[in-house]
């Protein structure tokens, strides 16, 4: 069985979900049942599904749970985007993000790919 907290993939992930919630926690209060809610509960999905990916015993169990952890991240950037639309983050703080998710992304892809071939 693998340990997943010895994944750099799951450290950044717990990573980004620390900022994320940091940010939401600024959000409009109107936002608490909409935007950040999705945004949270998206990122935090990030990490548990590698974490339940690194408990199957088959590369190919592995690989599609992170295909699902890179789906959240997809989704977390989707919903970053409309925050920054909407204005509840800067574009620095979009950036900021985007310097941890968008290379997370790219991390899960190269395991994903790895556990394939």
């Amino acid at each position: 069985m693998r340990n997943f907290r010895e994944y750099e993939i799951w450290k950044n992930a717990i990573e980004l979900a620390d900022i994320i919630y940091s940010i939401t926690d600024k959000f409009p209060s109107d936002q608490k049942f909409g935007l950040t809610n999705q945004l949270q509960r998206s990122v935090v999905s990030i990490s548990a599904n590698i974490a339940e990916g690194a408990s199957r015993i088959s590369e190919k169990d592995f690989a599609r749970f992170l295909e699902i952890a890179l789906g959240s991240a997809y989704e977390t950037e989707s919903h970053l985007v409309i925050a920054q639309r909407r204005k509840f983050i800067s574009d620095e703080a979009f950036n900021a993000i985007s310097q941890v998710l968008i290379p997370l992304e790219k991390q899960i892809t190269h395991l994903i790919m790895k556990l394939r071939h």
